[in-house]
C-alpha cells in the first residue's frame, strides 16, 4: 500500500524580506505564515523545523501506541514533545538532532518494558527513519 500526503508552500520576495505561507491538503494549515524571521529570529509564525517536530512527536506517539497494544498494554495518557535542532554547519544549515521527550501513564507497565517499547517506537516510526540526525529519547513513566 502506498499513501501520499500533500503539503505545500508559497513564497514571495527575497530570503530576509520575503514571506511565505504553508498549507496542508487536509486544511489543518491553510496559508499559515512563515518566513526568515519566524524561522531564525523568534517572530510569530511557523517554520519547517517546528512542523517536523510536531510530525515526529505525532508519528512516534502513534507508533508507541501500536507497540504497546502488541504487548497487551494500553496507555492511559501519552504526551510527547520533539525538539528539532537546526544549526549552522560548514555547508549551510542542517537539522543535527531531534530530542523526543515522552511522559506516559501506562497501567501495568514497568520501567524496563516501557523503555524497551519506547525505543522500538523511536527506531520504527516512519518520521524517525526520515531523519539522518541523531535522535534521542527521554521517556518518563508516570505512576
Amino acid at each position: 500500500m502506498k499513501i501520499n500526503r500533500i503539503g505545500s508552500a508559497q513564497w514571495q520576495g527575497g530570503i530576509k524580506d520575503g514571506k511565505g505561507a504553508i498549507s496542508t491538503a487536509s486544511g489543518a494549515l491553510k496559508d499559515y505564515p512563515y518566513g526568515f524571521a519566524s524561522r531564525f529570529e523568534g517572530v510569530p509564525g511557523t517554520n519547517p523545523e517546528e512542523l517536523l517536530a510536531a510530525a515526529h512527536a505525532g508519528c512516534f506517539t502513534m507508533a508507541l501506541s501500536l507497540i504497546l497494544g502488541e504487548a497487551k498494554l494500553i496507555a492511559e495518557r501519552m504526551e510527547t514533545s520533539a525538539t528539532v535542532t537546526l544549526e549552522q554547519v560548514e555547508e549551510g544549515y542542517a537539522i543535527t538532532a531531534v530530542h523526543l521527550k515522552l511522559e506516559a501513564r501506562i497501567p501495568g507497565a514497568d520501567q524496563a518494558t516501557f523503555e524497551r517499547l519506547a525505543g522500538m517506537a523511536k527506531a520504527g516510526c516512519p518520521v524517525s527513519k526520515l531523519f539522518r540526525a541523531e535522535i534521542t529519547l527521554e521517556a518518563t513513566l508516570l505512576h
